[in-house]
């Protein structure tokens, strides 16, 4: 099947009846004729037809028959259908698909209740639509679908790209000192770039208010936290009010990722070091860069910073990758934009984090997905806590 898989495939092939259908058990790999055979999921998450999921006390994440449909519509492959999660996200959900020879990746929200606002993945694809003739390096969008009735919610389908994306274990190419430092230069520089993207003149007037950017965020965030929390974590006000009261003046808008880290890009395979694409779209926005910049700082991890529950890119802490200052260093000198107080930056990205982390959690007890990583997150809420305190606080 396809490398770099998180989870192995379900693969659907000429569909029988739903009543003649076989599930295979969870965490086992195969595929019987004439039936579908899920491994590694949840019974429910991919069905053959509408009425089968409406059956089905949960919504279903794919509808095979429906879908096959909207694809041969917009010639998207033909033939059989395969479906795989993919990557290690745990928010908007992303499938590799395959037709024939034809590679896909299909994106659509998690299941509900979901937070007003949030997983908006059509917004996701205006946007990548709209950067497609940029330097920004984004994956190309093939398709886009409001239809709620074909496979249970919104979702897009775009190009599968090659290549590599770097968390815990570098590609035995990239591993090497000065490899390392070029994956950081790669990455400061793709963000400089998007940074200096048109975006009124690339059609994105109207995706974001250009002003008031931070008090918006400050605001949102803490109407999120009211919605998401579980229990009381007095840690989270107390952040959210020195935020309120240290917030900065915020230069000229740019298009903003909202999740820009190591872990959300790709390199290419092979070396020199090539960043090819920026994923995860679904939290930018039109507002200040410096909140990029600060969100990439925080999640970037250093030799000797302490261990923590939940580190996304801990492969940072080897020989040739870069201190946060100097990426703050060279994102400075290549966009020719002053640094304010990154510190506040930096918070702001960790408060934002324990927001979002509490309505994983809650999605997790409410048991509306079978991610046990989310169920992890409740003490991550507590560990992140205690780091925006001492980074706003000393």
């Amino acid at each position: 099947m396809w490398p770099r898989l998180r989870r192995v495939a379900a693969l659907v092939g000429s569909l029988p009846p739903a009543s003649a259908m076989e599930v295979a058990p969870r965490g086992r790999a195969g595929v019987d004729t004439g039936a579908v055979a899920i491994a590694d999921l949840a019974p429910d998450d991919i069905v053959a037809t509408t009425a089968e999921g409406d059956a089905n006390e949960r919504e279903p994440l794919l509808v095979v028959e429906p879908l096959m449909a909207f694809l041969d519509e917009h010639g998207l492959g033909a033939g059989t259908l395969e479906a795989a999660p993919v990557g290690e996200g745990h928010s908007n959900v992303t499938f590799l698909v395959r037709r024939g020879e034809r590679e896909l990746v299909l994106r659509r929200p998690p299941r509900g209740p979901l937070p007003p606002s949030a997983h908006d993945v059509l917004r996701e694809a205006r946007l990548l639509q709209a950067l497609a003739p940029t330097p920004a390096r984004v994956p190309r969008v093939f398709a886009v679908c409001d239809d709620e009735a074909v496979i249970g919610a919104p979702f897009y389908v775009m190009e599968k790209i090659d290549g590599d994306v770097v968390t815990t274990v570098l590609p035995a190419a990239l591993d090497a000192p000065e490899q390392r430092g070029r994956i950081a230069d790669e990455l400061v520089d793709a963000l400089v770039e998007l940074h200096a993207v048109d975006w009124m003149a690339c059609g994105l007037e109207g995706f974001g208010k250009p002003t008031g950017y931070l008090e918006r965020q400050l605001r949102r965030f803490g109407g999120l936290w009211e919605h998401n929390r579980t229990r009381d974590v007095p840690a989270v006000e107390r952040v959210g009010q020195w935020l309120a009261d240290h917030r900065p003046e915020s230069g000229p808008a740019t298009i903003v990722h909202g999740d820009y880290r190591l872990g959300n890009t790709m390199f290419a395979p092979g070396a020199p070091a090539r960043l090819v694409a920026i994923f995860d779209w679904e939290m930018a926005t039109i507002g200040d860069p410096l909140a990029d910049l600060g969100y990439m700082c925080t999640l970037w991890t250093e030799a000797d910073d302490p261990s923590g529950l939940f580190e996304l890119g801990a492969v940072t802490r080897e020989a040739g990758f870069p201190t946060r200052e100097q990426l703050v260093a060279r994102y400075e000198a290549r966009s020719g934009r002053p640094m304010t107080d990154i510190r506040w930056y930096r918070t702001l990205a960790l408060w934002k984090s324990i927001v979002y982390m509490e309505g994983n959690y809650k999605r997790a007890v409410a048991g509306t997905t079978d991610d046990p990583y989310l169920r992890t997150f409740g003490e991550g809420v507590l560990e992140l806590a205690r780091r925006a305190e001492e980074t706003a606080f000393g």
